[in-house]
């Protein structure tokens, strides 16, 4: 399955040597392959082997649950729940969303990194950073901007719009990062034959580009499959909307198990079509090549043109719902800051914040250090697993749990280990994905040479490998603990009586159109998703899409 293109790892690619680090892993092993396992340890530890198996098998509990309770319901029943005209409208809905606003964002986010990366625009290295600020404001949290500056929004079309500058950046980001380390050769060869600006683009540029166009716009079609707060606040109604109201009315009935179903089977379509679409093809420097600036062109008369995108798009991405939250912050005056809730839900979202991206971080590590020191059939398979978990919409993963819990282990239900497990299922790939990259890059050499000093191998590890990798930890702790900090529909579900995060009073409020009420809560989850936003900018700047 393909890595998370919202996390971004170190260039690990020997083909791009010009621009990229090659991972030291070990001397060439019996084959005459590069192998780190004949170096540090024929066979992994029987217990990192346990962790990563039983994490995965975990992760294999939302499907099976899908799978389990179809079975359960029987045909005739599951047929009756989901060939109704109801479900033809969720998906007709669901599938015209999704056919819109993914091609709307890959568009845009290209162009936007094209303009602040290949071009001369002045101010282009502001509009770099403003570009990925979207990503810290959630997307119903940007519903709810909208919806108070126009109030009359609704339908497929203001769902568009809100998930278009809600999701841009995910096709923005590795786009901006993957043109960074072009060849700039290979374009300039193109120019030489007579292409001109706009071919050297289409037939040279955009290319290159497929592998992040494509992720990004995997990620944006799966965003929009699991998102609800967003939909929910314009009226727009979606197999997610669906769901979370049939689970509501009956309780896990079955009708809200089936929608689950199509949902799933609507996320496995989009996850084979991308691997379809994405090929075998791979663009990359031969030899050793010498890195360099590629030259930036000047957009001429069309300067004004880029400054109103770009500007634009900022404003409507950024300037509508932070605008929209002041506006009811200064409306509502000091007395939004003194309501008590407002520092339960603060800490309490830390703390789930915290917690869920260590356990999470711990609980990726064997998989990570099997995928790199041992590569086999069952580390590659043990990372599917996760990365199929996580793209299930988190309202099945949660009723997966909801259901397991209820039935065979009811002490869990609604208890704060319940939701720390949901969290680890949805967001483990985001720690998984900079887990691996940061141990491909540790010289296992100098964890050898502090064995042969006399430490034993866990020390040599404590004190040589964890501090190679800690920033790519950091990294990834930081993005679960983004993921965290803005969940809404798991959290709905599955929280135990009286937690209060920040998402869950935001929507409390929202649902008593206390508007007021609930800007507080809006700006503090913008407010401590920006640092991560802004390490998610900074670290795609250095390094490669994964």
């Amino acid at each position: 399955m393909p890595a998370d293109p919202s996390t971004v790892t170190p260039a690990t690619d020997p083909s791009d040597t010009g621009r990229g680090t090659v991972a030291d892993t070990g001397a060439p092993g019996p084959a005459g392959r590069t192998d780190a396992a004949a170096r540090v340890g024929k066979r992994p530890s029987p217990f990192i082997v346990a962790a990563a198996v039983t994490v995965s098998l975990l992760g294999l509990l939302p499907l099976g649950y899908v799978v389990i309770t179809g079975i359960l319901t029987g045909w005739p029943t599951l047929s009756a729940l989901v060939f109704r005209p109801r479900v033809g409208e969720l998906l007709l809905n669901t599938i015209g969303l999704v056919l819109i606003t993914v091609p709307l964002t890959a568009a845009i986010g290209v162009a936007a990194a094209w303009l602040v990366g290949r071009t001369s625009l002045p101010g282009r290295r502001v509009f770099a950073v403003l570009l990925a600020t979207p990503l810290a404001v959630p997307a119903f949290v940007n519903s709810y901007g909208w919806v108070s500056a126009v109030p009359s929004l609704n339908g497929l079309w203001s769902g568009v719009l809100i998930a278009t500058l809600s999701y841009f950046p995910l096709v923005y980001l590795p786009c901006a990062a993957a043109l960074r380390r072009l060849d700039p050769t290979v374009e300039e060869a193109a120019e030489s034959l007579g292409s001109s600006a706009w071919g050297v683009f289409f037939r040279v540029i955009l290319p290159q580009l497929r592998l992040p166009i494509l992720g990004g716009a995997l990620l944006v079609g799966l965003h929009l499959l699991s998102e609800y707060g967003a939909f929910a606040m314009i009226r727009f109604d979606t197999f997610t909307t669906a769901i979370v109201e049939q689970y509501r009315s009956t309780f896990n009935g079955p009708a809200a198990n089936a929608l689950a179903g199509v949902l799933v089977l609507l996320c496995l379509f989009l996850l084979i079509g991308e691997s379809g679409a994405r090929g075998r093809s791979r663009y990359a420097r031969v030899g050793s090549g010498v890195a360099r600036v590629t030259p930036r062109r000047s957009l001429g008369a069309l300067t004004p043109v880029g400054y109103l995108f770009l500007g634009g798009l900022f404003a409507l991405a950024i300037g509508v719902p932070f605008w929209s939250v002041i506006r009811w912050l200064f409306q509502g005056g000091a007395a939004v800051w003194t309501e008590p809730v407002l520092v339960q839900a603060l800490l309490q979202t830390v703390g789930y914040g915290l917690v869920g991206a260590v356990v999470t971080c711990l609980l990726a590590f064997p998989i990570a250090f099997l995928a790199v020191r041992y590569p086999s059939r069952l580390s590659r398979g043990l990372e599917s697993v996760n990365y199929l978990t996580s793209s299930l919409p988190g309202i099945v993963t949660a009723l997966a749990l909801v259901t397991i819990s209820i039935r065979f282990v009811q002490p869990l239900y609604q208890t704060t280990v319940l939701v720390i497990v949901t969290y680890l299922l949805m967001f483990l790939p985001r720690a998984l994905v900079n887990l691996r990259a940061g141990l491909a890059q540790v010289p296992v050499g100098l964890e050898e040479a502090a064995r042969s000093l006399g430490k034993p191998p866990f020390a040599a590890f404590l004190s040589v490998t964890t501090r190679f990798f800690a920033p790519s930890a950091l990294a990834a702790g930081a993005l679960v603990f983004l993921g965290i900090v803005t969940e809404l529909t798991a959290t709905l579900l599955l929280a135990p009586s009286g937690t209060r995060t920040l998402a869950i009073q935001f929507w409390s409020k929202v649902n008593d159109i206390d508007y007021v009420g609930a800007a507080p809560y809006a700006l503090l989850m913008i407010v401590l998703s920006l640092p991560v936003t802004y390490l998610l900018f900074a670290r795609s700047r250095l390094v490669s899409v994964s």
